[in-house]
């Protein structure tokens, strides 16, 4: 008899690994090596800025993959978004970006950046498809921050050995112009809230109709007391259109952008509700174990 449930025990423990890969140890898998995309017009002078603020000595450098992003790079994203004079001729801006543990989410930290701020860059490169990350952006001086985007893809797609998929690149680029441009009029915080909590409405409910999306505009500003122009919510009601085009899921995007969507929270925005795969496991096993105990109760 003991040998009987312990086989249904390590069954059903087997089937729970088949269910959910997710909760095998990330120890198991392969070592990705952290990535470096330095810009590519940096002068020697500007590089020693760019290395300092991303921690990171010459002899250091050696253990990460290091690739360059061109002008030609931020301009073939950037062009349909921004003023090519905006965008300028030297590619400066850079990115560190490491490997995070499983379900940490991404954590940005920007330095030398004015116009886009570190949850802009969390809320855009979750639309990139972009998961578990460390980012480090920087700059040798003030610069916008647009570019670093493209870095931060070009960066992530090689570590990875998978290129960030074309159609999110270009919803995430389009994500971090508008909201930097938004931030303008209401403020740096309030637009990466807003933008953040109409994604949200836009996943969960799977809306595609731009009547659906400017309600859904519509009740994330009331709820957050932002008034936007005509014009913002046009923008926003086209950019949120490629987002629900997207394989997104709203566990993915509230568990990636996690210090967003916490603050929302803090502020008692009601957000969809969704389980995520620890909490998945957490529920299976304790179905489990229940079940477990009542067939016990019945033996004896």
């Amino acid at each position: 008899m003991k040998r009987t449930v312990m086989s249904i025990i390590a069954g059903v423990l087997t089937l729970a690994v088949c269910i959910f890969p997710g909760a095998v140890s990330k120890a198991d898998s392969v070592e990705v090596k952290p990535y470096i995309a330095f810009g590519a017009d940096l002068n020697s002078s500007q590089k020693k800025t760019v290395m300092k603020q991303l921690e990171v000595t010459s002899e250091e450098l050696a253990d990460y993959e290091v690739i360059e992003v061109t002008n030609g790079d931020e301009h073939k994203y950037l062009d349909s978004y921004l003023d090519a004079a905006v965008i300028g001729t030297r590619a400066l801006s850079s990115v560190k970006i490491e490997e995070a543990d499983a379900g940490i989410g991404i954590h940005v930290e920007a330095h030398n950046i004015t116009f886009c701020t570190e949850e802009m860059y969390t809320n855009a490169l979750v639309t990139a498809g972009i998961s578990d990350a460390n980012v480090t952006v920087a700059a040798p001086f003030n610069i916008s921050g647009t570019a670093a985007l493209v870095g931060a893809m070009k960066a992530y797609g090689t570590m990875t050995g998978q290129d960030v998929d074309s159609d999110n690149a270009d919803a995430a680029t389009n994500e971090l112009v508008y909201t930097g441009e938004l931030g303008e009029s209401i403020g740096k915080d309030k637009a990466s809230q807003l933008v953040a909590l109409v994604k949200d409405k836009v996943v969960s409910e799977g809306l595609s109709s731009e009547e659906d999306i400017l309600e859904a505009i519509d009740d994330a500003a009331k709820e957050l007391d932002i008034t936007l122009s005509k014009e913002q919510k046009t923008k926003m009601s086209s950019l949120m259109k490629k987002i629900s085009d997207l394989d997104l899921s709203v566990d993915t995007i509230q568990s990636q952008a996690k210090g967003i969507y916490d603050k929302l929270k803090n502020l008692d925005i009601d957000l969809s509700q969704a389980e995520g795969i620890w909490e998945k496991i957490c529920d299976f096993f304790a179905e489990l174990f229940a079940r477990i105990a009542e067939f016990f109760k019945n033996l004896f």
